[in-house]
């Protein structure tokens, strides 16, 4: 059984990976302010930004959905692994040997099932990579040279071969110290009439990488006669490799596609190396499965919804090709991104075409490529016979819906008054007021409408107007219309962010000075973490143990939330800190006075003269300190 990872060596990873460096393999992000990032939260759907990074505190937080926590706790929630598993992959990456406390450390049993899943991947990428330039291997060289790929494309996407005996890899594999349990989870191997045998044999070889690049699974092309399985066989369905979670070339696509906030889907291996080769590097492709709604949200977190953002698809000219449009198009209200099709001439892909007529017409294909929405139009359009009012009216009642669905208004406009001219109705007023009046029935039914009729970002939590308990705390609900608590909170902001401006006189405030119980809960949390003038040397280290003290998820994500939100300053500085100091002290000062003019008429004329004076010189001292507080500020404390 593993053992106890170091503390010490948790920490190694943590300050050695950068969050943002991690979060970028995953997301698009941009510049948010105050040295903040921001992105589409990978965790939830959203069409504006809400997920926040920090790199210099090593946080992320979404003010959507509430996830928040560091480089660790992203990787655990998106790639679904455990603590450890997490720590020993991001250890890896960053070159750190783990040490184990309760017996030391075996890398062939201690590590997670989807760290050694992986590692047996890419193991596998390498032997096959390796078998492609032996002499059983040239029939696959010939398929590939047949299609216009060289040695330096096969090097470029790590294309391999499968050698055709039973149980090649099975045995390399077994000789690395994988079980045979292992083998068969990977979906490598199968269970054969002796034992496990190699699932894949005598086959061209891509290996199916996720967005961080980690080898998932594999394509694996038929190239013999006497080959009874199918043309295409992948990887089955595994604890890593889902088909419709991945799309083949993501890896080399991301930061083109993140650039130029743009995506080419094309059908199959050879197209995304064919588009690649050509110049047009930001072709991807599904796994033998259908374009869905999972690989859209890939795409989504990369494009970041932005209004110019586009996804472009190819299909061949044929009846299944433009099925698949079709299909396609049903999936545009998911993007934010315009969609677009490019029909390949003559029924050939992208690979025949650059086959043909070179990259030059790769890249032409794209550029010629046409709104899926005109595409959807006409192939709807076309089922009817113009040449009747009857034929015209059916087909202005099927269309019309289609046009109101356009995002952006001005081409939804256009469109409407194109769908007049291809319907031949004179009176294009008349379609126009019809579409304009589906899509505004579509707003109000509550559907996403034209561009500017969206659904608003997400409000920050405990930001609403009305009334608004935090979830896990008791007590009244915060609202940020209310002063007390909008001051409050900037200050736990200073406190998480800036220590150094705050302390030692935050230290110094007790937790009934916060009247927010969730913000009283960060204060006590801050307090068990030692204080804020633990955090002046080392801010990432100093987050790190508050949010470790938190008591619950509830008040951990709080902490997070406060520690990547921005303060609400053009110059924080010590000015400005003490500025908030005072509020937050003047208001619990004045609210104890309250309570205490209250006991003194409680008290009455006949009290005892003892209890009286200590509670009129209480209230004196308070008023005394009040005043100073209001007449010096910040050196009164």
């Amino acid at each position: 059984m593993a053992g106890r990872i170091n503390d010490d060596d948790v920490k190694a990873v943590r300050d050695a990976v950068p969050i943002d460096a991690v979060v970028s393999e995953y997301l698009q992000l941009r510049n948010a302010g105050g040295g903040n990032l921001k992105g589409l939260c990978p965790f939830h759907d959203e069409k504006s930004p809400s997920f926040q990074v920090s790199p210099s505190k090593g946080l992320f937080h979404c003010f959507g959905c509430q996830e928040g926590g560091d480089t660790i706790a992203f990787v655990m929630k998106i790639d679904h692994l455990s603590f450890s598993e997490t720590v020993e992959r991001l250890a890896a990456r960053a070159g750190i040997t783990l040490r184990y406390e309760e017996g030391g450390y075996n890398p062939s049993h201690q590590r997670g099932e989807r760290i050694r899943l992986i590692e047996a991947h890419k193991i596998a990428a390498q032997f096959y990579a390796e078998q492609l330039d032996g002499p059983e291997a040239e029939t696959g060289r010939v398929f590939l040279a047949e299609r216009g790929f060289d040695q330096g494309a096969a090097l470029h996407f790590s294309i391999g071969y499968s050698p055709a005996g039973w149980d090649h890899l099975t045995r390399y594999l077994r000789g690395k110290g994988f079980t045979d349990k292992e083998l068969i989870l990977s979906g490598l191997s199968q269970d054969g009439r002796r034992g496990p045998i190699d699932r894949f044999r005598g086959r061209l070889m891509w290996p199916i990488r996720d967005i961080t690049g980690d080898v998932v699974g594999f394509g694996a092309r038929k190239l013999r006669e006497d080959d009874n399985g199918p043309k295409y066989l992948n990887t089955p369905e595994t604890a890593i490799y889902k088909k419709s979670q991945v799309l083949y070339g993501i890896d080399l696509a991301k930061k083109e596609i993140a650039r130029t906030s743009s995506a080419v889907v094309v059908e199959g291996y050879t197209d995304v190396m064919a588009c690649h080769l050509a110049g047009v590097t930001t072709a991807i492709a599904t796994c033998g499965t259908a374009f869905g709604g999972d690989h859209i949200k890939i795409l989504r977190r990369l494009l970041m919804d932005n209004a110019t953002a586009e996804v472009i698809f190819t299909f061949d000219g044929d009846a299944a090709g433009q099925k698949a449009a079709l299909r396609a198009f049903e999936d545009d209200q998911k993007f934010a991104a315009e969609t677009s099709i490019a029909i390949t001439p003559g029924g050939m892909d992208p690979c025949e075409l650059r086959l043909a007529e070179g990259d030059d017409a790769v890249a032409k294909l794209v550029e010629s490529r046409t709104p899926l929405f005109e595409f959807a139009i006409r192939h709807v359009v076309a089922r009817h016979n113009l040449e009747t009012p009857a034929g015209r009216a059916a087909a202005l009642d099927e269309a019309a819906p289609i046009v109101a669905g356009i995002k952006n208004v001005a081409i939804q406009h256009e469109s409407a008054v194109q769908l007049a001219g291809i319907l031949g109705i004179l009176d294009t007023q008349f379609v126009v007021k019809r579409v304009a009046q589906l899509a505004r029935w579509a707003r109000d039914r509550g559907g996403r409408g034209p561009a500017g009729g969206r659904p608003a970002q997400p409000a920050a939590p405990y930001a609403a107007t009305g009334p608004r308990t935090a979830p896990g705390f008791s007590g009244p609900a915060l609202n940020l219309r209310n002063p007390a608590h909008r001051t409050e909170r900037e200050l736990l902001k200073l406190a998480l962010q800036h220590p150094e401006l705050v302390s030692p006189a935050f230290d110094a405030y007790g937790v009934d000075e916060f009247t927010a119980p969730p913000y009283a809960a960060v204060r006590q949390t801050i307090e068990d973490a030692g204080g804020a003038e633990q955090g002046a040397a080392d801010v990432a280290d100093y987050l790190a143990r508050v949010r470790d003290a938190a008591p619950d998820d509830t008040v951990r994500a709080l902490v997070t939330e406060l520690a990547v939100e921005a303060v609400h300053a053009k110059t924080v500085d010590e000015i400005y800190a003490g500025v908030q100091l005072v509020q937050v002290r003047l208001r619990a000062v004045d609210r104890r006075i309250h309570d205490v003019q209250g006991t003194l008429a409680r008290l009455g004329p006949h009290a005892a003269p003892e209890q009286l004076s200590a509670v009129q010189n209480e209230l004196w001292v308070l008023q005394q300190y009040g005043q100073s507080l209001r007449t010096h500020g910040a050196t009164a404390l």
